[in-house]
């Protein structure tokens, strides 16, 4: 899904200038070491409107706290589109 060309050991990629990882089926946005982060885990896949490759479909998004992991706020989202759009206004 990402190309990591010209990205260096240690750095990550970026969305709206903050750290954007993705392992599998899960999403990390946003500095860890700031106060709050953005967890997303990717429950289903659809197909492109192409359909010619599979996109994430349904998504649970979470603000959580970063010094306890606890979730603050929870959302489920119909696309990743959506998905970043709840995740920008809850890390302003």
């Amino acid at each position: 899904m990402f190309d990591l060309e010209g990205v260096g050991q240690g750095e990550f990629l970026e969305y709206k200038g903050k750290p954007l990882v993705r392992h599998g089926d899960d999403i990390f946005y946003g500095d860890l070491s700031e106060k709050n982060y953005i967890y997303m885990m990717v429950m289903s896949d659809k197909k492109s409107p192409k359909g010619d490759e599979n996109v994430p479909g349904t998504i649970v998004v979470q603000l959580l706290d970063s010094a306890t992991r606890s979730p603050i706020k929870q959302k489920i989202t119909s696309g990743l589109a959506e998905a970043f759009e709840f995740a920008e206004a809850w890390l302003r």
